[in-house]
């Protein structure tokens, strides 16, 4: 069922009174821990990666 661009504009003014917007606090420490997540993940990604290619270096020495 279509409503008229009336209606639509009416209620989605409604659903975003509903919205919850967070504060400054809460916007900054969910900032620093997705930084520090992401600084977390490149450390251990690097040290997978150098373990990995550490290996592969000594499988392919012997062979070489």
């Amino acid at each position: 069922m279509a409503t008229n661009p009336f209606q639509f504009i009416q209620q989605t003014r409604a659903e975003v009174a509903k919205v919850v917007w967070p504060t400054r606090r809460e916007v900054m420490l969910t900032t620093v821990m997705v930084f520090i997540m992401a600084a977390l993940f490149a450390v251990f990604f690097a040290t997978v990666d150098i373990i990995i290619r550490g290996g592969l270096q000594a499988v392919l020495g012997m062979f070489g």
